[in-house]
């Protein structure tokens, strides 16, 4: 994933920009970045790695040799960035948040039309920025170029500019991610986290549609593009990775979680399918609210029966390797012996994905002392590795646990009915959760339905992305 912050002011705006991507460190743990701008001294950028130390601890020390009256900055899972262009549209910055499935067709074709060179990362790939940066200095304005990248590009990409005459935003051609605009008495900011900008003072001014452009100023908001009509916001947003404190599209992300847990115990009251439990807990942190709303709307007692330590382990994502990953895993988990021992326990996580680390929590839970342990996933089975957002780190569909054991069950027959496994009133469905409850130790185990997923959204269904769970673009 990752995100993005600017701020452009009548004032030094350094320490909004420095706050605002801050409050984004949760969506990425590989790099940061800042670009400051004044007209005395130009771009003045930093960039560095955050994998083993926050944001906030790397930039510190850089903030006094940052001075500038606009300014961008990210969090990225992948690139470095930003990265500072030259071109015939000017010197300027740019930062990229999405994924391009197409980046080497793009290249031959950059390269097959008089392209000289792309610096290279060191795994070999292009730096998406700088692919996006590439695409849109061929035209000969930037809300032209912004226009072409986003229609030749595969996948998804909201890109944020600072030229010396402001900010350029451009929110995904299919609005996948949100992007907002905030402002106060001294200037403007965007970003995709509503609640960074709020505490630095700003209020909520407009969220841009999809594929919307704007240039930004201290004094406002100056269209360059209008939205398209067609929207496919992830669902994830809400589910998982969206900050508590959010708001996109109008619908808080704490509120759907407590929503989406209330639904989730309603229909399984309606089945009599609520198992007799001493608490429900949630898988922290995402999974805690979704399982205050469980534990709300069945009568069951809320409770923690293990916590996770952040003062060292502080970020919500995990390393690349997937050996250190278990390992931080485990390392969090602390639990409360007297909340688990002898005790039955039903436990509420955001998703399963791969079911990796859930699996290591159940083991954990019953070295712990716990009698049983039944889970519920607060979305429907994941089926397809996400190909627009950089979700799901999976290199293979069979790596997902819903995919694996369809594999497992029917072999490459089974593959043809993935809507019924995901259906658990279907004989595949039940067939689907009796087997992954064998596999992982589970006493039992619920998904949230579909239909149940997006009542808790509340928006129009056709406005969200569900490829995740149904492979539908």
């Amino acid at each position: 994933m990752g995100g993005f912050f600017g701020a452009i002011s009548r004032r030094d705006c350094v320490m909004d920009v420095f706050f605002g991507v801050d409050y984004h460190s949760h969506l990425g743990t590989r790099r940061g970045g800042m670009v400051v701008y004044s007209p005395e001294d130009g771009f003045r950028r930093q960039i560095h790695s955050i994998e083993n130390t926050p944001f906030r601890t790397k930039f510190e020390a850089d903030l006094p040799k940052f001075c500038g009256t606009s300014g961008i900055g990210c969090i990225s899972d992948t690139d470095p960035q930003p990265l500072l262009v030259r071109s015939h549209l000017g010197f300027y910055a740019i930062s990229t948040v999405g994924r391009i499935n197409n980046a080497e067709k793009l290249a031959e074709r950059y390269f097959s039309a008089g392209g000289r060179q792309f610096m290279a990362m060191s795994s070999g790939e292009i730096n998406a920025s700088e692919l996006t940066a590439a695409l849109i200095n061929e035209e000969a304005s930037f809300t032209d170029g912004i226009r072409r990248a986003q229609e030749q590009i595969d996948g998804s990409s909201s890109i944020l500019l600072l030229t010396p005459d402001g900010l350029i935003a451009a929110r995904d051609r299919l609005g996948r991610l949100p992007v907002l605009v905030g402002q106060n008495d001294d200037g403007c900011c965007v970003s995709f986290e509503s609640f960074a900008y709020l505490k630095l003072g700003y209020r909520t001014v407009r969220e841009l549609g999809p594929g919307e452009i704007v240039r930004i100023t201290p004094d406002g908001v100056e269209q360059l593009r209008k939205p398209g009509d067609t929207m496919r916001i992830c669902a994830f947003l809400w589910t998982y990775y969206g900050y508590p404190n959010s708001n996109y599209e109008g619908v808080n992300v704490e509120v759907m979680r407590y929503q989406n847990g209330e639904i989730m115990a309603r229909e399984e009251a309606l089945r009599d399918a609520i198992p007799d439990v001493d608490f429900v807990a949630g898988v922290p942190d995402s999974g805690l609210p979704h399982a205050i709303g469980y534990a709300n709307r069945s009568g069951k007692r809320f409770a923690r029966p293990f916590v996770k330590y952040t003062p060292t382990w502080p970020r919500s994502f995990m390393p690349e390797n997937q050996a250190v990953r278990n390992q931080v895993a485990k390392m969090k988990q602390i639990p409360v012996p007297e909340l688990i021992e002898n005790r039955k326990l039903l436990f509420v996580d955001d998703s399963i994905v791969r079911g990796t680390q859930l699996r290591e929590t159940v083991e954990f839970l019953y070295a712990s002392g716990a009698e049983e342990v039944h889970i519920r996933s607060a979305c429907p089975p994941v089926m397809y590795g996400c190909k627009f957002l950089n979700f799901s780190r999976s290199n293979s569909d069979m790596e997902l646990l819903a995919r694996r054991t369809v594999q497992l069950l029917e072999g490459d027959d089974g593959q043809e009915y993935l809507s019924e496994y995901a259906d658990a009133s279907t004989e595949r469905g039940k067939c689907l959760l009796k087997s992954i409850c064998e596999q992982m130790g589970f006493h039992s185990l619920g998904y949230q339905s579909m239909n149940g997923l997006l009542e808790a959204i509340g928006i129009e269904p056709d406005k969200i992305c569900t490829y995740c769970w149904t492979g539908k673009e």
